[in-house]
Protein backbone atom coordinates (compact mmCIF):
# COMPACT_ATOMS: atom_id res chain seq x y z
CA UNK A 1 0.00 0.00 0.00
CA UNK A 2 1.41 3.43 -1.02
CA UNK A 3 1.15 5.67 2.35
CA UNK A 4 2.90 8.93 0.56
CA UNK A 5 -0.91 10.13 -0.39
CA UNK A 6 -1.61 9.96 3.11
CA UNK A 7 1.47 11.16 4.64
CA UNK A 8 1.28 14.19 2.07
CA UNK A 9 -2.61 14.90 3.23
CA UNK A 10 -1.28 14.41 6.96
CA UNK A 11 1.67 16.54 6.28
CA UNK A 12 -0.83 19.60 4.82
CA UNK A 13 -3.28 19.44 7.43
CA UNK A 14 -0.59 19.69 9.96
CA UNK A 15 0.64 23.27 7.91
CA UNK A 16 -3.16 24.62 7.51
CA UNK A 17 -3.30 24.14 11.42
CA UNK A 18 -0.14 26.11 12.11
CA UNK A 19 -1.01 28.50 9.79
CA UNK A 20 -4.44 28.73 11.43
CA UNK A 21 -3.14 29.13 14.59
CA UNK A 22 -0.97 31.93 13.94
CA UNK A 23 -3.95 34.17 12.99
CA UNK A 24 -6.67 32.96 15.46
CA UNK A 25 -4.45 34.87 18.36
CA UNK A 26 -4.26 38.19 16.14
CA UNK A 27 -8.25 38.35 15.34
CA UNK A 28 -8.75 37.73 19.14
CA UNK A 29 -6.54 40.91 19.72
CA UNK A 30 -10.05 42.81 18.76
CA UNK A 31 -11.68 44.58 21.72
CA UNK A 32 -15.49 44.58 21.26
CA UNK A 33 -16.22 48.61 20.76
CA UNK A 34 -12.54 49.83 20.71
CA UNK A 35 -13.47 51.59 17.67
CA UNK A 36 -16.05 53.86 19.29
CA UNK A 37 -13.27 56.35 20.76
CA UNK A 38 -16.01 58.94 22.33
CA UNK A 39 -19.01 56.09 22.45
CA UNK A 40 -22.03 56.32 20.84
CA UNK A 41 -20.92 60.70 20.40
CA UNK A 42 -18.38 59.66 17.61
CA UNK A 43 -19.46 59.87 13.93
CA UNK A 44 -17.99 57.64 10.92
CA UNK A 45 -15.87 60.06 8.96
CA UNK A 46 -13.24 60.24 6.80
CA UNK A 47 -13.25 63.01 4.63
CA UNK A 48 -11.42 66.49 4.78
CA UNK A 49 -14.55 67.88 6.88
CA UNK A 50 -14.52 64.80 9.15
CA UNK A 51 -13.40 67.25 12.00
CA UNK A 52 -16.53 69.32 11.68
CA UNK A 53 -19.27 67.29 12.67
CA UNK A 54 -21.44 67.42 16.11
CA UNK A 55 -21.86 65.23 18.70
CA UNK A 56 -25.01 63.39 18.13
CA UNK A 57 -27.98 64.11 19.84
CA UNK A 58 -27.94 67.96 20.01
CA UNK A 59 -31.75 69.50 20.10
CA UNK A 60 -32.77 71.68 17.82
CA UNK A 61 -32.11 74.74 19.94
CA UNK A 62 -28.12 73.45 20.59
CA UNK A 63 -27.52 72.82 16.32
CA UNK A 64 -28.21 76.14 16.38
CA UNK A 65 -25.84 77.07 18.67
CA UNK A 66 -23.20 75.17 17.18
CA UNK A 67 -24.13 76.71 13.74
CA UNK A 68 -23.84 80.13 15.77
CA UNK A 69 -20.39 79.00 17.21
CA UNK A 70 -18.64 77.48 14.02
CA UNK A 71 -19.78 80.89 12.01
CA UNK A 72 -18.12 82.41 14.24
CA UNK A 73 -15.62 80.55 14.62
CA UNK A 74 -14.53 80.35 11.05
CA UNK A 75 -15.23 83.87 10.31
CA UNK A 76 -12.85 86.77 9.74
CA UNK A 77 -12.76 89.79 12.36
CA UNK A 78 -12.20 93.08 11.06
CA UNK A 79 -10.82 95.98 12.59
CA UNK A 80 -12.98 98.79 14.09
CA UNK A 81 -14.61 100.74 13.51
CA UNK A 82 -16.47 98.89 10.58
CA UNK A 83 -20.04 98.47 9.43
CA UNK A 84 -19.52 94.79 10.86
CA UNK A 85 -20.12 95.59 14.39
CA UNK A 86 -20.53 92.23 15.71
CA UNK A 87 -17.28 91.35 14.49
CA UNK A 88 -14.92 94.21 14.45
CA UNK A 89 -11.97 95.22 17.03
CA UNK A 90 -9.20 92.60 15.36
CA UNK A 91 -5.94 93.79 16.65
CA UNK A 92 -4.39 96.26 16.66
CA UNK A 93 -1.53 93.36 16.44
CA UNK A 94 -2.34 89.61 16.24
CA UNK A 95 -1.49 86.48 14.37
CA UNK A 96 -4.66 85.49 12.95
CA UNK A 97 -8.11 86.73 11.68
CA UNK A 98 -9.96 83.92 12.48
CA UNK A 99 -9.89 80.94 14.63
CA UNK A 100 -10.13 79.32 11.41
CA UNK A 101 -6.53 80.52 10.29
CA UNK A 102 -5.06 78.55 13.09
CA UNK A 103 -7.82 75.78 13.09
CA UNK A 104 -8.21 75.27 9.54
CA UNK A 105 -11.72 72.79 9.48
CA UNK A 106 -11.51 72.88 13.21
CA UNK A 107 -7.66 70.47 12.56
CA UNK A 108 -4.27 71.53 12.64
CA UNK A 109 -1.98 74.24 12.04
CA UNK A 110 0.92 73.99 9.54
CA UNK A 111 4.77 74.34 10.62
CA UNK A 112 6.37 78.64 10.61
CA UNK A 113 7.26 79.08 6.87
CA UNK A 114 9.57 82.29 7.15
CA UNK A 115 7.83 85.49 4.87
CA UNK A 116 4.56 83.81 5.44
CA UNK A 117 1.83 84.76 7.85
CA UNK A 118 0.97 82.00 10.03
CA UNK A 119 -1.33 79.49 9.92
CA UNK A 120 -1.34 78.01 12.81
CA UNK A 121 2.32 78.56 14.46
CA UNK A 122 2.84 81.22 17.26
CA UNK A 123 5.52 81.80 19.61
CA UNK A 124 5.09 82.57 22.86
CA UNK A 125 7.96 84.28 25.26
CA UNK A 126 8.64 85.23 28.53
CA UNK A 127 10.99 86.28 31.04
CA UNK A 128 12.86 83.48 33.51
CA UNK A 129 10.06 83.36 36.37
CA UNK A 130 6.70 83.55 37.69
CA UNK A 131 4.01 85.94 39.12
CA UNK A 132 1.77 85.44 41.84
CA UNK A 133 -0.13 83.15 40.49
CA UNK A 134 2.08 81.41 38.80
CA UNK A 135 1.35 83.18 35.50
CA UNK A 136 4.83 83.69 33.19
CA UNK A 137 6.29 87.10 33.08
CA UNK A 138 5.85 89.09 30.42
CA UNK A 139 8.56 90.39 28.03
CA UNK A 140 8.79 94.16 28.79
CA UNK A 141 7.54 96.04 25.48
CA UNK A 142 6.38 92.75 23.98
CA UNK A 143 4.06 90.60 26.66
CA UNK A 144 4.15 86.81 26.32
CA UNK A 145 3.57 86.29 22.53
CA UNK A 146 5.19 88.00 19.78
CA UNK A 147 1.87 89.48 17.56
CA UNK A 148 3.77 89.53 14.09
CA UNK A 149 0.69 91.32 11.92
CA UNK A 150 -1.09 94.49 12.83
CA UNK A 151 -4.16 96.67 11.76
CA UNK A 152 -2.99 99.45 9.09
CA UNK A 153 -0.70 102.25 10.53
CA UNK A 154 -0.14 99.87 13.25
CA UNK A 155 3.54 98.50 13.95
CA UNK A 156 3.23 94.45 14.42
CA UNK A 157 5.31 93.37 17.06
CA UNK A 158 8.62 91.45 15.48
CA UNK A 159 8.69 88.70 12.54
CA UNK A 160 9.70 84.99 13.66
CA UNK A 161 12.06 83.20 11.27
CA UNK A 162 12.84 79.17 11.18
CA UNK A 163 15.92 77.09 9.90
CA UNK A 164 16.65 73.47 10.45
CA UNK A 165 19.43 70.86 11.10
CA UNK A 166 19.54 67.83 9.85
CA UNK A 167 19.46 64.66 12.32
CA UNK A 168 20.70 61.24 10.73
CA UNK A 169 19.92 58.11 13.04
CA UNK A 170 19.40 54.42 12.03
CA UNK A 171 17.31 51.53 13.29
CA UNK A 172 18.78 48.18 14.54
CA UNK A 173 18.15 46.63 11.41
CA UNK A 174 20.48 49.37 9.86
CA UNK A 175 17.64 50.95 8.11
CA UNK A 176 18.40 55.10 8.26
CA UNK A 177 16.33 58.10 9.36
CA UNK A 178 16.51 61.95 9.23
CA UNK A 179 15.35 64.08 11.98
CA UNK A 180 14.35 68.25 11.31
CA UNK A 181 16.12 70.51 14.56
CA UNK A 182 14.60 73.72 14.11
CA UNK A 183 15.77 76.96 15.38
CA UNK A 184 13.78 80.10 15.78
CA UNK A 185 15.20 83.69 15.36
CA UNK A 186 13.58 87.01 15.68
CA UNK A 187 13.86 90.13 12.75
CA UNK A 188 12.39 93.31 12.35
CA UNK A 189 11.72 93.35 16.32
CA UNK A 190 10.11 97.04 16.57
CA UNK A 191 10.13 97.47 20.48
CA UNK A 192 13.78 96.22 21.42
CA UNK A 193 16.05 93.26 21.53
CA UNK A 194 14.35 90.52 21.76
CA UNK A 195 17.81 88.55 22.56
CA UNK A 196 17.88 85.72 25.79
CA UNK A 197 14.19 85.70 26.31
CA UNK A 198 12.66 82.71 26.53
CA UNK A 199 10.42 80.80 24.29
CA UNK A 200 8.09 78.46 23.24
CA UNK A 201 7.09 77.53 19.53
CA UNK A 202 3.26 76.57 19.11
CA UNK A 203 1.44 74.88 16.90
CA UNK A 204 -2.46 75.26 17.00
CA UNK A 205 -4.46 71.19 17.41
CA UNK A 206 -7.23 69.52 15.94
CA UNK A 207 -10.45 70.98 18.32
CA UNK A 208 -12.14 67.31 18.38
CA UNK A 209 -13.38 66.27 21.74
CA UNK A 210 -12.58 69.03 23.67
CA UNK A 211 -16.26 69.35 25.68
CA UNK A 212 -15.45 65.23 26.83
CA UNK A 213 -12.01 66.53 28.28
CA UNK A 214 -13.49 69.47 30.08
CA UNK A 215 -16.25 66.77 31.44
CA UNK A 216 -12.97 64.45 33.19
CA UNK A 217 -13.68 64.94 36.58
CA UNK A 218 -10.07 65.28 38.11
CA UNK A 219 -10.01 62.13 39.62
CA UNK A 220 -9.87 60.47 36.27
CA UNK A 221 -6.41 62.30 35.52
CA UNK A 222 -5.12 62.12 38.49
CA UNK A 223 -5.65 58.02 38.78
CA UNK A 224 -2.96 58.26 36.21
CA UNK A 225 -0.59 59.86 38.24
CA UNK A 226 2.34 58.72 39.24
CA UNK A 227 5.40 61.58 40.01
CA UNK A 228 8.19 59.62 41.85
CA UNK A 229 7.64 56.62 39.46
CA UNK A 230 6.66 53.93 42.47
CA UNK A 231 6.20 51.13 39.56
CA UNK A 232 9.59 51.56 38.10
CA UNK A 233 8.47 51.75 34.72
CA UNK A 234 9.94 54.91 34.19
CA UNK A 235 7.25 57.12 33.70
CA UNK A 236 6.27 59.72 36.02
CA UNK A 237 3.08 61.98 34.43
CA UNK A 238 1.97 64.64 37.14
CA UNK A 239 -0.73 67.16 36.43
CA UNK A 240 -0.23 70.81 36.19
CA UNK A 241 -2.49 73.33 38.21
CA UNK A 242 -2.74 76.88 36.61
CA UNK A 243 -5.04 80.01 37.38
CA UNK A 244 -8.60 79.80 36.27
CA UNK A 245 -9.79 83.59 35.79
CA UNK A 246 -13.23 82.75 36.35
CA UNK A 247 -12.99 81.77 39.94
CA UNK A 248 -9.97 83.52 40.81
CA UNK A 249 -8.41 79.63 42.31
CA UNK A 250 -6.19 77.37 41.04
CA UNK A 251 -6.99 74.46 39.23
CA UNK A 252 -5.86 71.72 37.23
CA UNK A 253 -5.15 72.05 33.13
CA UNK A 254 -5.81 70.11 30.65
CA UNK A 255 -5.33 72.35 27.61
CA UNK A 256 -2.80 73.86 25.56
CA UNK A 257 0.80 72.04 25.31
CA UNK A 258 1.50 72.88 28.37
CA UNK A 259 -2.01 71.75 30.04
CA UNK A 260 -1.75 75.40 31.22
CA UNK A 261 -6.13 76.31 31.05
CA UNK A 262 -8.08 74.53 33.21
CA UNK A 263 -11.43 75.21 31.58
CA UNK A 264 -12.80 75.12 27.92
CA UNK A 265 -13.83 78.54 27.93
CA UNK A 266 -10.82 80.18 29.17
CA UNK A 267 -9.14 78.43 26.37
CA UNK A 268 -11.24 80.04 23.96
CA UNK A 269 -10.90 83.07 25.35
CA UNK A 270 -7.26 83.42 25.56
CA UNK A 271 -7.21 82.77 21.83
CA UNK A 272 -9.77 85.42 21.24
CA UNK A 273 -7.31 87.54 23.46
CA UNK A 274 -3.42 86.33 22.47
CA UNK A 275 -4.44 85.48 18.74
CA UNK A 276 -6.35 87.93 17.51
CA UNK A 277 -6.74 90.72 20.35
CA UNK A 278 -9.85 91.25 20.90
CA UNK A 279 -11.27 91.70 24.60
CA UNK A 280 -14.45 89.42 26.57
CA UNK A 281 -15.31 89.35 29.92
CA UNK A 282 -12.21 87.16 31.00
CA UNK A 283 -9.60 89.47 29.26
CA UNK A 284 -10.45 92.72 29.44
CA UNK A 285 -7.37 94.59 28.53
CA UNK A 286 -6.25 95.69 24.98
CA UNK A 287 -3.11 93.34 23.87
CA UNK A 288 -1.26 96.33 24.28
CA UNK A 289 2.41 96.21 26.30
CA UNK A 290 3.73 99.33 26.95
CA UNK A 291 5.37 101.53 25.06
CA UNK A 292 2.68 99.94 22.09
CA UNK A 293 1.18 103.40 22.21
CA UNK A 294 0.32 103.28 18.29
CA UNK A 295 -1.67 100.09 19.67
CA UNK A 296 -3.14 101.54 22.99
CA UNK A 297 -4.79 105.02 20.61
CA UNK A 298 -6.26 102.50 17.75
CA UNK A 299 -10.18 102.39 18.03
CA UNK A 300 -11.80 99.07 19.93
CA UNK A 301 -14.86 97.62 18.88
CA UNK A 302 -16.66 98.03 22.32
CA UNK A 303 -16.36 97.75 25.44
CA UNK A 304 -16.22 93.70 24.89
CA UNK A 305 -15.09 92.95 21.95
CA UNK A 306 -16.37 89.28 21.93
CA UNK A 307 -19.72 89.85 23.78
CA UNK A 308 -20.82 86.65 26.54
CA UNK A 309 -22.95 85.71 24.49
CA UNK A 310 -20.63 85.00 21.34
CA UNK A 311 -18.06 83.47 24.02
CA UNK A 312 -20.33 81.41 24.91
CA UNK A 313 -21.70 79.99 21.51
CA UNK A 314 -17.92 79.92 20.39
CA UNK A 315 -17.41 77.51 23.57
CA UNK A 316 -20.02 75.49 22.59
CA UNK A 317 -19.66 74.70 19.26
CA UNK A 318 -15.71 73.69 20.25
CA UNK A 319 -17.27 71.32 23.23
CA UNK A 320 -20.09 69.20 21.36
CA UNK A 321 -17.44 68.99 17.78
CA UNK A 322 -17.10 64.99 17.54
CA UNK A 323 -14.36 62.68 17.34
CA UNK A 324 -14.53 60.43 14.57
CA UNK A 325 -14.76 56.67 15.18
CA UNK A 326 -11.41 54.70 14.60
CA UNK A 327 -10.94 53.08 10.84
CA UNK A 328 -9.04 49.53 10.07
CA UNK A 329 -9.84 48.23 13.20
CA UNK A 330 -10.21 45.04 12.57
CA UNK A 331 -7.03 45.12 10.11
CA UNK A 332 -4.14 42.45 10.38
CA UNK A 333 -1.49 45.00 10.67
CA UNK A 334 -3.36 47.14 12.89
CA UNK A 335 -4.42 44.64 15.37
CA UNK A 336 -0.44 43.70 15.48
CA UNK A 337 0.32 47.07 16.25
CA UNK A 338 -2.10 47.86 19.03
CA UNK A 339 -0.57 44.66 20.67
CA UNK A 340 2.88 46.22 20.32
CA UNK A 341 2.11 50.25 21.13
CA UNK A 342 1.31 48.57 24.55
CA UNK A 343 3.84 46.36 25.28
CA UNK A 344 6.30 49.34 24.23
CA UNK A 345 4.49 50.91 26.99
CA UNK A 346 3.38 53.78 24.86
CA UNK A 347 -0.44 52.77 26.71
CA UNK A 348 1.28 54.33 29.72
CA UNK A 349 1.07 57.95 29.01
CA UNK A 350 -1.30 57.78 25.69
CA UNK A 351 -3.94 56.36 28.42
CA UNK A 352 -7.46 55.12 26.90
CA UNK A 353 -9.25 54.31 30.14
CA UNK A 354 -11.42 56.98 31.70
CA UNK A 355 -15.21 58.16 32.35
CA UNK A 356 -16.75 61.69 32.21
CA UNK A 357 -18.74 63.38 34.82
CA UNK A 358 -21.11 65.78 34.99
CA UNK A 359 -20.63 68.21 31.99
CA UNK A 360 -21.27 71.91 32.06
CA UNK A 361 -22.09 72.19 28.02
CA UNK A 362 -24.88 69.45 27.42
CA UNK A 363 -25.97 66.22 29.05
CA UNK A 364 -24.85 64.31 26.47
CA UNK A 365 -21.05 64.13 27.11
CA UNK A 366 -22.17 63.09 30.38
CA UNK A 367 -21.04 59.76 31.98
CA UNK A 368 -18.99 58.51 28.55
CA UNK A 369 -16.15 56.04 28.59
CA UNK A 370 -13.51 57.35 26.32
CA UNK A 371 -10.35 56.44 24.76
CA UNK A 372 -8.33 59.82 24.04
CA UNK A 373 -4.98 58.44 23.99
CA UNK A 374 -3.69 60.78 26.75
CA UNK A 375 -3.53 60.72 30.35
CA UNK A 376 -3.86 64.83 30.23
CA UNK A 377 -0.70 64.72 32.65
CA UNK A 378 2.82 66.35 32.19
CA UNK A 379 5.79 64.37 31.30
CA UNK A 380 9.13 65.07 31.06
CA UNK A 381 10.10 64.34 27.32
CA UNK A 382 14.35 65.08 27.05
CA UNK A 383 16.55 67.83 26.01
CA UNK A 384 15.63 67.54 22.53
CA UNK A 385 12.32 68.91 22.95
CA UNK A 386 12.53 71.02 25.74
CA UNK A 387 11.00 74.71 24.90
CA UNK A 388 12.78 75.79 28.44
CA UNK A 389 10.28 77.88 29.30
CA UNK A 390 8.21 76.94 32.51
CA UNK A 391 4.10 77.40 32.44
CA UNK A 392 2.46 77.03 35.82
CA UNK A 393 4.12 73.92 37.46
CA UNK A 394 5.31 72.91 33.90
CA UNK A 395 8.96 72.97 33.39
CA UNK A 396 10.66 73.56 30.03
CA UNK A 397 11.30 70.00 29.62
CA UNK A 398 7.74 68.81 30.13
CA UNK A 399 4.61 68.64 27.71
CA UNK A 400 1.07 67.21 28.46
CA UNK A 401 0.07 63.86 26.56
CA UNK A 402 -1.46 64.86 22.94
CA UNK A 403 -4.28 63.05 22.89
CA UNK A 404 -4.07 60.91 19.42
CA UNK A 405 -8.20 60.59 18.41
CA UNK A 406 -8.10 61.98 15.22
CA UNK A 407 -4.41 61.43 14.22
CA UNK A 408 -4.85 59.68 11.06
CA UNK A 409 -7.04 62.32 9.84
CA UNK A 410 -5.09 65.22 9.95
CA UNK A 411 -3.47 64.88 6.17
CA UNK A 412 -7.00 64.01 5.08
CA UNK A 413 -8.81 67.69 6.99
CA UNK A 414 -5.43 69.51 6.25
CA UNK A 415 -3.15 68.38 3.79
CA UNK A 416 -0.03 67.82 6.03
CA UNK A 417 1.40 65.45 8.98
CA UNK A 418 3.57 67.56 10.38
CA UNK A 419 3.40 66.99 14.39
CA UNK A 420 4.64 67.45 18.14
CA UNK A 421 4.66 70.91 19.79
CA UNK A 422 6.49 73.19 16.56
CA UNK A 423 5.53 70.51 13.62
CA UNK A 424 8.63 69.92 13.17
CA UNK A 425 8.01 65.99 12.68
CA UNK A 426 6.72 65.55 9.71
CA UNK A 427 5.07 62.21 9.97
CA UNK A 428 3.75 59.74 12.88
CA UNK A 429 7.50 58.05 12.81
CA UNK A 430 9.58 61.00 13.34
CA UNK A 431 7.20 62.05 16.19
CA UNK A 432 7.87 58.82 17.89
CA UNK A 433 11.66 59.43 17.44
CA UNK A 434 11.77 62.66 18.88
CA UNK A 435 10.50 61.00 21.91
CA UNK A 436 12.52 60.95 24.80
CA UNK A 437 13.18 61.16 28.23
CA UNK A 438 10.26 59.49 30.11
CA UNK A 439 9.71 57.92 26.77
CA UNK A 440 12.85 57.25 25.97
CA UNK A 441 12.65 53.28 26.49
CA UNK A 442 9.48 53.51 24.47
CA UNK A 443 11.47 54.77 21.47
CA UNK A 444 14.00 52.47 21.51
CA UNK A 445 11.83 49.33 21.70
CA UNK A 446 10.28 51.08 18.24
CA UNK A 447 13.58 51.25 16.96
CA UNK A 448 14.36 47.76 17.85
CA UNK A 449 11.59 46.66 15.95
CA UNK A 450 11.59 44.87 12.46
CA UNK A 451 10.74 47.42 9.97
CA UNK A 452 7.09 45.34 9.35
CA UNK A 453 6.64 45.87 12.93
CA UNK A 454 7.33 49.24 12.86
CA UNK A 455 4.77 49.62 9.56
CA UNK A 456 2.07 47.70 11.71
CA UNK A 457 2.54 50.16 14.95
CA UNK A 458 2.67 53.29 12.65
CA UNK A 459 -0.82 51.32 10.84
CA UNK A 460 -1.99 50.77 14.02
CA UNK A 461 -1.33 54.80 15.27
CA UNK A 462 -2.78 56.41 12.01
CA UNK A 463 -5.99 54.48 12.41
CA UNK A 464 -6.82 56.22 15.29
Amino acid sequence: MNHKPYILFLLISVLSCEKDDMYVPVKSLYEEGEEFLTGNLGVNATSGEAFGFEILGLTEIQQVSFGTGNSLFSQNWVSAPASTTARDGLGPTFNARACANCHFKDGRGSPLVNGQNSSGFLMRISLPGQDANGNAIPVPNYGEQIQDRSNFGIPFEAKVNVSYDNIYGFYADGTTYELRNPTYTFTEQQYGSLSGVETSPRIATQTIGLGLIDALPDAEILKFVDEFDSNNDGISGRANYTYDIESNTQKMGRYGWKANVATLKQQVASAFHGDMGLTSSLFTENNCPTPQQDCFDAPSGGELEVTDTQLDRVTFYQATLAVPNRRNFQEESVLKGRKLFNEMNCISCHATNQKTGSSKFTPLLDDTRIRPYSDFLLHDMGEALADNRSDFLATGQEWRTQPLWGIGLIDAVNNHTFLLHDGRARNIEEAILWHGGEADNSKLSFKNLSAEDRQNVLDFINSL
